[in-house]
């Protein structure tokens, strides 16, 4: 008896330390896919806004670079400043984020505002970009720090261009200053959560623009972040998930350095706010699994006290060998499930097939069999990704099992995108009806995808049936179906075919 006791005990202990290894692996990998889903969504937005910085910073750039032609071949002449006047203004309708054109002298001295009158006494020359063209004979832009406007009194990022004498000295800069309220404005539309954050910066790490605004971030030089002193150095585009330096906020990045500009964007989301979906999920997996392991345990104690009070009487072994078939049943069941349609695997529709084409020969009976191919697929996982992918399959393996509604029939993922429907008792006629209520249910569902020509999801059908009394074999059907399949999709796809080709004989 004691020896008894002891492997129930140690039954009980690996099924619980099973329960609770499996609920923890599964808790961690959905974690993880939580996690790689937010990686996914930060780099796709950091691309989306290094190109827009990008954009911007070259729009100013070559307005600067046909100005200073101008500057350089027509001279600073008042009449001619009016007149760049007047193109500038009619370039500022074209780019919104520019908030001032300046042009200034060798001294440093306001030759033009794009805005209006120049202020008297204007003078740039103690101004960062002014310096750094009067020291550096290059032609490039230079992308300053963000500074006060001394016009407006609001913050703005410089673009900047030196122009020269026809023998080449330096004759001043022209300067172009973009609102960092307008880049506020945009990043202010999108959604990185409470505790999001988005940033553009220079590669030295100074900040030219953050969201959400703090004036104390302005001017702030992050060479210190993580993402200057390791990550960048690694690759110019990734993700990282550490700590701010600015607000203490730990967060999940994703950064690029811009391949024209010496521009690096980031985007940021709170890594707790990231989890808070997957915690609940957590949450709620955590309390079944307890729940499960309460009844493991109190099955177990019964069961330990059971052996001690030695009942042993045949009512108890075969209530144990029911619960044991149910449990191998469910078992069964389970193995048998396709996980992410939640229709029959592969395995499982091998097996009733031939089943099923032994008892309808058996029986004289038709048997019918649809082969599903949903069309384009791989284009839509390029398009949507495969977390998409994956969603659509489920929707349409939820469309095909309301379709098949008879106990006997049988709906199974036949492998990647293929489905398959087995049919007893049904002729050719009866199962080409069967897949025009799939495909109308599926056009219904209007599921979209761009990728096809179609616009929306659709899928190719191939439907073969054995005849009643004739013999066949389960190769036989399931290549008849296939030749109807490749059929339909030969034809555009979106199509339902038949096969009229199945070889069998008379018993």
């Amino acid at each position: 008896m004691k020896r008894d006791i002891r492997l129930a005990v140690l039954l009980l202990s690996i099924i619980s330390l099973t329960v609770t290894a499996a609920t923890v692996w599964e808790l961690w990998s959905a974690r993880e896919r939580t996690l790689a889903e937010a990686n996914i969504h930060n780099l796709n937005l950091t691309q989306a806004l290094d190109t827009y910085v990008e954009g911007i910073v070259t729009q100013s750039s070559m307005l600067l670079l046909g100005l200073a032609e101008r500057l350089e071949h027509d001279g600073n002449t008042p009449p001619q400043l009016d007149r760049m006047r007047q193109l500038v203004l009619r370039q500022q309708r074209l780019l919104n984020q520019l908030d001032d054109i300046v042009i200034y002298d060798a001294q440093g001295n306001w030759l033009m505002s794009s805005t209006g009158t120049v202020p008297a006494g204007a003078n740039g020359a103690d101004r960062t970009f002014f310096i750094h063209h009067r020291n550096d004979p290059s032609l490039d832009a230079y992308i300053g720090e963000p500074i006060r406007s001394r016009t407006s009194g609001n913050w703005v990022i410089t673009v900047s261009r030196r122009y020269n004498h026809l023998d080449g000295s330096f004759a001043g800069v022209i300067s172009a200053t973009l609102g960092v309220e307008n880049f506020l404005q945009l990043f202010g539309k999108i959604d990185i959560g409470k505790y999001g954050a988005i940033g553009v910066a220079l590669n030295d790490g100074q900040v030219l623009v953050r969201y959400p605004f703090r004036e104390g971030d302005m001017g702030r030089v992050l060479s210190r972040s993580p993402i200057f002193t390791r990550y960048l150095g690694e690759a110019p585009v990734g993700t990282a998930s550490f700590s701010s330096s600015l607000d203490g906020m730990e967060r999940i990045y994703a950064f690029r350095r811009n391949e024209r500009y010496p521009l690096v964007t980031s985007v940021a989301l709170g890594k707790d706010e990231a989890l808070a979906a997957w915690r609940a999920e957590a949450l709620r997996a955590l309390s079944i699994a307890f729940g499960l392991l309460i009844v493991i345990i109190v099955i177990g104690s019964l069961l330990i006290l059971a052996i001690k009070r030695r009942i042993g009487t045949e009512q108890l072994l075969v209530s144990a060998r029911e619960d044991l078939l149910k449990a191998n049943s469910q078992l069964e069941v389970l193995a048998s499930r396709d996980p992410l349609t939640g229709l029959e695997n592969r395995r499982r529709f091998d097996d009733n097939l031939a089943a099923e084409l032994r008892r309808a020969q058996r029986e004289g009976a038709p048997l019918a069999l649809l082969l599903i191919d949903i069309d384009y697929f791989k284009r839509f996982n390029d398009t949507y990704g495969h977390p998409a992918g994956d969603e659509c399959l489920r929707q349409i393996g939820q469309l095909l099992a309301e379709s098949v509604r008879r106990p006997g029939d049988l709906a199974a993922r036949y492998g990647g995108e293929e489905l398959a429907v087995i049919l007893p008792n049904t002729d050719l006629a009866g199962a080409l009806a069967v897949a025009e209520q799939f495909m109308e249910r599926l056009e219904d569902s209007n599921l979209p995808h761009v990728g096809s020509p179609f616009d929306r999801v659709t899928a190719s059908i191939g439907a073969a049936a054995l005849p009643a009394g004739k013999a066949g074999t389960s190769a036989a059907l399931i290549e008849a179906a296939d030749r109807a399949l490749y059929r339909a999709k030969a034809a555009g796809r979106n199509r339902l075919e038949s096969s009229t080709s199945l070889q069998g004989t008379h018993p």
